[in-house]
């Protein structure tokens, strides 16, 4: 299980500071997760101010 970004993501770029394997980058219209880089620790799901990160089945 991987997490991803939806279409709500704002663009704030909070998750990319916390994910610990940086497989957070910024896209060209919201953040994107690299799933095989993903550890599903849930860190960035957390620090969403908009619930845009949801767990995801690889």
């Amino acid at each position: 299980m991987a997490h991803v970004i939806t279409d709500d993501c704002i663009s704030c770029g909070a998750c990319e500071d916390v994910c610990p394997v940086a497989a957070i980058s910024e896209g060209s219209d919201k953040y994107v997760i690299d799933a095989d880089k993903c550890t599903d620790c849930g860190d960035c799901a957390e620090s969403c101010p908009v619930e845009a990160i949801k767990g995801e089945k690889k």
